[in-house]
């Protein structure tokens, strides 16, 4: 993370949405003042200095957004200027002018001292603009990208992800180390633990930051659907097609593109998707040519893959391929300790989107949620809060404002193993029952104790709604052929 300047720091974080502040440097004065005249009519702040020395006295006080630079000048020339700010951690992107004869220098500025770019004198208006745009959008990318360190080392959140707890440090550790690379990530977790937050995490403090962020929920496509949806498709490639259209690969070009619920992507469509990961090209259904792509793949699932391996429903070539920096998000039964944090980030959310004025949480209703084991993880967190600030309005949400069922009228929830069962079932397997029976008779149950509710079923069971799907209709199958 970059050092900033202390003195400068406060004012900085107040006037974040000002205007992009420019400091030139350049040690002759006509050139200098035409520069600084030309950028202010762009709509930027400037400040300017004749040279390296007078430039750091005035970053003191003018926190510059960018630099434009010239190489040669006296007492402190713009080679050195640049270096003792990279020295100091304090460098923003710096353009560099540079004369004839000295584009060898300029070019080893911009490899070994990390300027921005450099442009020949006489400078071109246009693209010193062009420059100006991109480095200011670097930037204020990077400053936001330290925005969220700083929200992690002072507050425990990173992005959208909240909790100070051992396991949840562990986790925005594992992300900050893996997000400046571009390795492959695996994000594994039950359902409702935050694996998106934790990609979006990942993709907000990688380089790729100013590129696009694409989900794609391999559980929530049809397996007709997901091959378009991930390589695109000329028109006329199949019936429908009735324009060309860019897969999520595509649409992800330079940035990140992340393949939720990995594990239910028929295997017939991973070897194809293995092609694109080891060659970095995509080739649109129907389409002659390839795609050169730049992207970076991150992936998470529900269900632990090794065991879809076991069983054939996923390859262990393509398992290698993702998993080459893995995340287990831990399920909120295991961080308890963050749920003040959690509870208290959902009622700014939650007040902003239905217009209430809930301030707090009860310690009585805090006690009760110690007590529940939360079978779907904060997103069922999100929906208990959210019912209760509809109800409250305004003020504190009190245990009245909880649903009567939940937790058992206060009770401990049943532990993960036995979380499908309500406080009175029980589910009994007879010895010498195969693995399929049990299976069967967990769903069974957990459906009975949902109401038949498939989508809370799945969140109990830990599994896709696809996956539950499938299984209802196996059984159904089953039924009919005996």
């Amino acid at each position: 993370m970059r050092v900033r300047r202390a003195v400068t720091i406060g004012r900085k974080m107040e006037t974040e949405r000002d205007v992009t502040r420019v400091l030139v440097v350049d040690d002759e004065e006509l050139q200098r003042t035409a520069l600084a005249s030309m950028i202010k009519l762009w709509g930027y702040a400037v400040e300017t200095a004749a040279d390296g020395q007078e430039a750091l006295e005035k970053l003191a006080s003018f926190d510059a957004h960018v630099i434009v630079t010239d190489l040669n000048m006296p007492r402190m020339n713009g080679q050195e200027l640049l270096k003792r700010l990279k020295e100091d951690g304090d460098a923003p992107p710096a353009i560099v002018q540079t004369a004839y004869g000295s584009l060898e220098t300029a070019v080893n500025m911009v490899h070994d001292l990390g300027a921005f770019w450099f442009l020949e004198k006489p400078v071109q208006s246009q693209a010193l603009r062009l420059l100006l745009e991109r480095a200011a959008t670097h930037e204020k990318l990077a400053e936001h990208a330290e925005r969220l360190e700083r929200q992690l080392s002072n507050q425990g959140l990173l992005g959208e992800m909240v909790g100070s707890s051992p396991k949840m440090r562990e986790v925005f550790s594992l992300i900050q180390q893996v997000a400046p690379s571009r390795a492959a990530v695996l994000i594994t977790g039950e359902s409702g633990t935050g694996k998106e937050l934790a990609a979006r995490a990942i993709h907000a403090l990688s380089p790729r930051r100013g590129g696009p962020f694409v989900a794609l929920n391999c559980a929530a496509m049809p397996d007709s659907l997901m091959e378009s949806e991930l390589f695109g498709h000329e028109k006329g490639a199949f019936t429908g097609a009735v324009d060309r259209r860019a897969g999520c690969f595509e649409l992800a070009q330079n940035g990140t593109v992340l393949l939720d619920e990995i594990g239910d992507m028929p295997v017939a469509l991973q070897a194809k998707l293995l092609r694109v990961l080891e060659d970095s090209r995509v080739r649109r259904l129907g389409g002659k040519s390839e795609i050169q792509l730049d992207v970076r793949i991150l992936a998470a699932t529900n269900s632990p893959l090794e065991a879809a391996i076991r069983e054939g429903r996923f390859r262990e070539d393509l398992f290698y391929r993702l998993n080459v920096f893995p995340i287990p998000l831990p399920p909120l039964r295991d961080r308890k300790d963050d749920l003040p944090s959690l509870a208290a980030a959902l009622l700014g959310d939650l007040n902003r989107k239905h217009g209430t004025k809930v301030t707090d949480v009860s310690k009585e209703v805090l006690e009760r949620f110690r007590a529940y084991n939360w079978p779907g993880n904060v997103r069922e967190l999100r929906n208990v809060v959210e019912r209760a600030v509809i109800l409250a309005g305004e003020g504190t949400i009190l245990p009245s404002h909880l649903s009567a069922s939940f937790g058992g009228s206060g009770s401990t929830a049943p532990s993960a193993p036995a979380a499908a069962a309500s406080n009175s079932e029980e589910l009994r397997i007879p010895v010498g029952s195969t693995i399929e029976q049990a299976e069967r008779a967990l769903i069974e149950l957990t459906l009975e104790h949902t109401r038949h509710n498939k989508t809370r079923a799945a969140e109990v069971l830990g599994i896709s709604q696809k996956t539950l799907f499938n299984k209802l209709k196996e059984y159904g199958a089953q039924t009919a052929g005996a």
